[in-house]
C-alpha cells in the first residue's frame, strides 16, 4: 500500500510539474479558470459567466470600452480577449472557441474520479497541459456527492 502511495503522489507531482512548463512553454498565451454555479444547461451557465466577466471589464481589451462581449473579442483580433469572451459556444468534442467536457477517462486520469470535488480539481492541473490555445474544457463540480459548480479553464490564443 505505501508504494502505491509513494507511486500516486509521484504522478501527482509529475502532472504539476508538466501543467507548469506547458503554461510556462505556451509563451504570451494566458491562461484563465472560472467557477460558476452548477446549473444543467452548460451553455447557459457559460453565457451568464461571459456576461459577467464582460461586465466586471475583466479581460483584456476592456480599455478599449467594448459595447458587448463579440466587439471585445473583434477588437482584440487574433491575440483574442485571454478570458473566458474567447469561448462563444459548448461543444461536445474540444475545438477552438469552444467549451468541451472532459472524457470520462480524462476525469479519471486527472482527477482520480468522475465526480470531482473542488480540492481535487485545485490539487490535479496535470490537465493544463492537455489543453490547446483558444480552446476551454470544463467539468461538473461535486459537493456532498450532488452537483455544485462548474469549473471552466483554458487559454488564450497568444
Amino acid at each position: 500500500m505505501a508504494n502505491r502511495e509513494v507511486s500516486l503522489r509521484m504522478r501527482y507531482r509529475s502532472e504539476q510539474l508538466l501543467g507548469y512548463l506547458k503554461r510556462a512553454a505556451a509563451m504570451g498565451a494566458e491562461s484563465y479558470a472560472y467557477y460558476v454555479p452548477y446549473e444543467k444547461n452548460v451553455q447557459h451557465a457559460l453565457e451568464s459567466l461571459r456576461t459577467r466577466v464582460f461586465e466586471r471589464g475583466e479581460f483584456n481589451g476592456f480599455e478599449l470600452a467594448p459595447s458587448t462581449p463579440e466587439e471585445a473579442f473583434e477588437l482584440m483580433d487574433t491575440d483574442g480577449t485571454a478570458s473566458i469572451l474567447d469561448i462563444q459556444q459548448v461543444a461536445d468534442q474540444p475545438n477552438f472557441f469552444c467549451a468541451a467536457p472532459f472524457t470520462l477517462d480524462e476525469l479519471q486520469a486527472h482527477f482520480g474520479t468522475d465526480q470531482p470535488t473542488r480540492t481535487e480539481i485545485e490539487s490535479g492541473d496535470g490537465f493544463w497541459n492537455t489543453l490547446e490555445r483558444g480552446q476551454a474544457r470544463y467539468v461538473v463540480v461535486y459537493q456532498d456527492e450532488q452537483p455544485a459548480e462548474i469549473y471552466f479553464a483554458g487559454y488564450s490564443f497568444d
